[in-house]
């Protein structure tokens, strides 16, 4: 029975891994597309009102996978919780890292210019 949980839980890690490297992924592209986007406008001489529309998209695509991987985070840290309620709390997945102190993990994205609460 012990195998069988240790089985399913390298599946389900190897799963999470893939995942978070692939949202980690889509953010860094779509953060580089919106950050590409007002120079190569600038660059070819063309009003700031051309393709306004798409950097405001982009930006909340970003929004979006920046909270996709808040999501990603937290289902992480309720599959660890899982890992220790199965009997598998000695058990180690990932690449051997640290993980940082809770502290920096419950960091709240802020509008530029707002104070840290």
């Amino acid at each position: 029975m012990l195998k069988q949980r240790r089985m399913i839980a390298d599946q389900i890690a190897a799963s999470l891994f893939e995942a978070e490297a692939a949202i980690d992924v889509a953010l860094a592209k779509t953060a580089r597309l919106a950050g590409v986007m007002p120079g190569l406008r600038a660059d070819a001489g063309l009003s700031a009102l051309i393709g306004q529309d798409a950097v405001e998209r982009a930006s909340e695509a970003i929004a979006a996978l920046a909270s996709a991987r808040r999501a990603i985070v937290e289902t992480h840290k309720e599959l660890d919780a899982a890992k220790t309620q199965i009997g598998l709390g000695a058990v180690m997945f990932g690449d051997g890292a640290e993980k940082p102190p809770q502290v920096a993990l419950g960091r709240r994205l802020r509008t530029v210019g707002q104070t840290a609460a």
